[in-house]
């Protein structure tokens, strides 16, 4: 039996894994990644980079980033501590779903975690203070082929759960797909 079981999103290659727990009077296990089994699963991964994030703030937003096409990445979520609104957008050209986003839900000891594939913009926001999350990444962050997304855009149209509050400055600047668009290859 599989470590965790894959469920299709709406977005084509957007998956919630679900971790099995094994529990007794000591605490309880799960394991946050293999690769052999995403590999059974259709779903390739290698790790090339883990990051962890602590947002102190609820409301705060983190996002949208990727890496284009130079240097594609594929992201593995899990929440940590806390709750957060975790989206992801498609922004493969060629996709049926492109520029369509999906969130979900994760928090602590869920059991859950995000797979994002490469060609997605990713962001999140905190619905409680002090959340925390492990990022396991299929490809080494290049700042060169790096972009983002306005969170605000009215043309992706995000329903963010809380007012958006506490936006870095970088995050702040990215610009509005109109803008994005007209320059920037994907």
């Amino acid at each position: 039996m599989s470590e965790f079981l894959l469920k299709a999103l709406p977005l084509a290659g957007l998956f919630s894994v679900q971790h099995k727990r094994f529990e007794d009077d000591r605490g309880h296990f799960a394991r946050l990644f293999c690769e052999g089994s995403l590999s059974a699963f259709g779903q390739p991964f290698h790790i090339r980079q883990i990051n962890h994030s602590c947002t102190r703030e609820r409301g705060s937003v983190r996002g949208l980033h990727y890496q284009n096409s130079n240097a594609p990445e594929a992201k593995l979520i899990t929440c940590l501590r806390g709750e957060v609104w975790d989206v992801a957008m498609d922004l493969r050209p060629d996709s049926e779903t492109f520029l369509r986003w999906h969130a979900e839900h994760l928090r602590a000891g869920d059991g859950r975690s995000l797979l994002i594939p490469a060609g997605f913009a990713h962001g999140f926001q905190t619905l409680t203070d002090d959340a925390e999350l492990l990022y396991l990444h299929s490809a080494d962050y290049t700042p060169a082929h790096e972009g983002g997304l306005s969170v605000n855009d009215p043309r992706l149209a995000i329903a963010w759960p809380l007012p958006v509050n506490n936006l870095s400055a970088r995050d702040s600047s990215h610009p509005l797909l109109d803008e994005h668009f007209a320059g920037v290859r994907l």
